[in-house]
């Protein structure tokens, strides 16, 4: 019983947990199904003062507009507003293009290796957007980035393996 006070409605974090691997599915099954649309890069070839690229060719229109879309449309499915549903999307997208920004300042190329920092802020932030609205607790943000980094690792494979991805994360 002590388990069930720490966590919140389990359908709730359920249907989180959907809503965001939708967020960051969504690019990736985007640029398989649709290659050439809204692929122009996000940052425009823009490098920082560093001299390298600000995000990365990887971080495109068609990605941004995917997850928003995906995202919005699965939160009703999941039983949730698509409100919250936008709001994961946007704190999904917010997450991923600061860890781009991070890793590109580290010399990681784009679509490169970063674990941890290929997770954590693209669901970390999300959750921090809706905690207020789902009334979560520190023990439900932790279990759900929890079993987002694990299901993330697991689904990364399984894409790759099924050529959606072009690498096994």
């Amino acid at each position: 019983m002590i388990v069930s006070s720490l966590f919140s409605d389990w359908s709730n974090l359920a249907a989180i947990l959907a809503l965001l691997i939708s967020a960051n599915a969504a690019p990736i099954l985007a640029t398989k199904l649709l290659p050439t649309v809204g692929a122009y890069p996000i940052d425009i070839g823009t490098t920082f003062i560093d001299r390298k690229p600000l995000l990365g060719e990887s971080k495109t229109v068609r990605g941004l507009l995917a997850a928003l879309i995906i995202t919005s449309v699965i939160a009703p499915i999941v039983g949730l507003p698509v409100a919250i549903g936008l709001t994961v999307a946007v704190g999904a997208m917010i997450g991923d293009l600061a860890s781009s920004f991070i890793k590109r300042r580290l010399g990681v190329a784009a679509s490169g290796k970063a674990p941890g920092l290929d997770q954590i802020p693209e669901s970390l932030i999300p959750l921090l957007f809706i905690q207020s609205q789902m009334n979560f607790g520190i023990y439900d943000i932790a279990l759900l980035l929890t079993l987002f980094v694990v299901l993330e690792m697991v689904l990364s494979r399984i894409f790759f393996r099924w050529r959606i991805r072009r690498r096994p994360y």
